[in-house]
Order: structure tokens, then sequence, then C-alpha cells
């Protein structure tokens, strides 16, 4: 059974009001629509098409996205506070947002012409779920080693290649695929085209049956000759490594508010557990060793929550976040696969089976090493910032 739980929310020293009231709303939501559903999402793989209605009418797919074009309006940080927190609930749900508003939703406003800000910001923003397809089977660290190809052909170009591991494929109608034009130019020839899921030449392959995070969808995408029009390349010709770059470090920060919603989700259940849960005569909660073992939890999730914070506020604020959107990633990410595990054990038996939460938040934690940066690949980056 998935459990209801006490209230245990995070302090409010870093959030303004209204990041506050928006944030408990969106819990508050995921709580009563999503938590219902979790265990039923997890065993189907897979997310009702009514509940992603519902995540478009409470206006948590397209937060960036200015109100002219039917958005929220609202800053990257609300975006990763939406995340956060419907992460508390299923982090498959949070990485279906995450997707749409910090890799696709953000690049388009960043990258996209204003005719392709008219055509998609609109749709992003009232039904339609976006994919970003970067990585392959012999290129995932090494994006660009991608052996996707564009060549030119008529009044637009024709990309053939296979795309693994992409997030929301099964429910994306609008991808934004990185294929090389130019070889030979290495890197300085992978460009960003949007696709949609209609194009001559591209269909969606095989789901993967995964380990955690099974409702949200990670399929492989097949390129036969897929015709793009010329005007949905996404930014300039030959720039696609930039757009990719400077997109994933803002997609480490969403996964870091994936990693501290999962986090703070596990010790709501493990601190109800342990004041109901007897043993001795009293709760576990008033052995000492659990009560040390849930404080230790809960500073170091708080400080996870904190660089989580730090990046998106330094993102917003136009100041460089690179190494501080690496540092919440890892840290965050291993913060939560350790507090998941101290749910399990406080648990005991019950934590061992799918009739209790926190054993689906175990195995849920474990991607967050291993999407959108590997930790090797976030300590390489942050030598290399603090190194020179």
């Amino acid at each position: 059974m998935t459990t209801k739980t006490e209230s245990t929310t995070p302090p409010l020293t870093t959030l303004a009001e209204d990041e506050r009231l928006f944030r408990d709303s969106v819990y508050e939501f995921a709580d009563r629509e999503i938590r219902p559903l979790v265990r039923e999402m997890d065993e189907h793989a897979k997310i009702p098409r009514a509940l992603i209605d519902k995540l478009f009418d409470l206006g948590v797919m397209g937060i960036e996205i200015p109100e002219s074009f039917g958005g929220g309006g609202a800053s990257f940080f609300h975006a990763a506070l939406a995340v956060e927190a419907l992460s508390r609930v299923d982090p498959s749900i949070g990485v279906l947002v995450d997707v749409q508003n910090t890799l696709v939703i953000n690049a388009i406003l960043r990258w996209g012409s204003d005719d392709i800000k008219r055509r998609y910001l609109p749709k992003l923003a009232a039904n339609t779920i976006g994919a970003y397809a970067l990585s392959e089977a012999g290129s995932g660290s090494d994006a660009f080693a991608m052996t996707t190809r564009a060549v030119e052909s008529g009044d637009g170009y024709a990309i053939t290649g296979r795309k693994l591991w992409i997030t929301n494929g099964n429910e994306a109608a609008l991808f934004i695929v990185f294929a090389n034009v130019n070889p030979d130019a290495g890197y300085r020839g992978i460009t960003a085209f949007l696709v949609e899921r209609g194009f001559d030449g591209f269909t969606v392959g095989r789901k993967e049956d995964k380990l955690g995070i099974r409702a949200s969808s990670t399929c492989e995408l097949l390129f036969e000759g897929c015709r793009v029009p010329r005007f949905n390349v996404l930014g300039d010709i030959g720039k696609g490594y930039k757009v990719a770059i400077e997109t994933l470090n803002e997609g480490r920060i969403g996964i870091g508010a994936q990693m501290i919603g999962l986090a703070q989700g596990a010790l709501d259940h493990a601190i109800k557990y342990t004041k109901d849960r007897k043993q001795f005569g009293k709760p576990i909660a008033e052995f000492q060793a659990v009560q040390h073992q849930i404080a230790r939890a809960a500073t170091e999730l708080e400080a996870a929550r904190l660089m989580v914070y730090n990046a998106g506020r330094l993102r917003d604020a136009g100041q460089p976040f690179l190494t501080e959107a690496a540092m919440c990633k890892i840290f965050s990410s291993e913060v939560a696969e350790r507090v998941t595990s101290l749910a399990v054990n406080l648990f005991g038996g019950y934590g061992f089976v799918k009739d209790y939460p926190v054993e689906k938040l175990y195995r849920d934690a474990k991607i967050g090493q291993i999407y959108e940066g590997t930790s090797n690949l976030q300590l390489q980056t942050i030598a290399k910032q603090i190194l020179g």
C-alpha cells in the first residue's frame, strides 16, 4: 500500500513567500492527485494521460513560457521548485516535468527563432510534451561521439540514426534531436533540430524496462531519412554542441531538485514510520541510534537542498553556475541514495516489500548518479573549474 505521510515541510529560510506558496501548492496537488496512483504507475510503467492533462491544467508544464504564449511566465527557480515538490511523491512525474521545462522549453526560449517560439511554445504550454534526444549507444558521457547524421535535402534536412535512453519518448510529440551535418568538422558539425512525432522517417522504438522511475518512459528513437524543414533548426547550423552543453548544465539543477524531493519523500515516510513502529515497548523513534540516523539524514538533505537552490538562484541571476550545477547534482544524488537506503533499513522487512513505499524510492534514487551526466563526469567538470 502507498501511505499518506505527515507534513514535514522543509525549512523556508531560502524561499520568498510566493516561492513557498508555489512549492507547497504543487506538493498539495501531488499528494492529492498523484499519490493514489504511484504504485499502479510503477507496476504498469505508464503515466495516465488524464494525470498529464492535470499537470498541464496546473501550469507546471510551461512554467518559464511567457504569458503571451500561454505559459506561467515564472522563473527557472520556480521550475526547480515544482520538480522538487512532485518528486517528493513520485520522481517519475518529477522528471517528466523536469525534462519539459529545464531542457526542452529552456532550449527553445534561448535558441529558438521567433517563428519557432510562435509555433511551439503555445503547444508546450497547453498539451504537448517534449523530449530531448542526445544520447546514443556509443555516445553517453562522450556525447559528441554521436553517429546520427543530417544531410541537406531539398528545403530541409534528412536525419538518419538512432537515439537511446530518451526520457518522455513515449509521451512526447516534439523532440529536440541532435545530429551532425558535417562529420569532418567533429563536434562543430553538430546541429539541433526540432522533430515532430509525425514527421516521415521518424518512429519511436522500444521502451526500456527499468529499475526505477518506471512510470517515466525511456525509449529509443529511430530516424530513417527523417525529413525536417530548414526552419526547424534550433539555433545555428553547427552550433548544436553549444545548445547541448548549456542546456544540460541547467538540466542538472533540475535533476538535483528531483533528488532532494525524492529524498524528502523517503525521509517523510521514515519519520512517520519510526513514530508508529514500536519495539521493546516504545516507538523506535525514541531510540537514540534511530534519532541520530534521522538527524544526519535531515542535515545532509538540507545541505543538498541549499546547493540546488543556490545553483538555481545563480542561473536566474545570470551569474556563472557551471560548477555549482555539477556540485548540486552529484551531492543531491548521493544524498538521495543514502536517505532512501536508510528509510528501507528503518522500515525493516517492510522496507523490502512493494506494499510499502520506500523500496520504490530506493530504486528511483539510483538514476540520479547516471543521467544528465554521470557522477564521474560531474567530478571531472568540478575539477576542471577548480584547477583552472
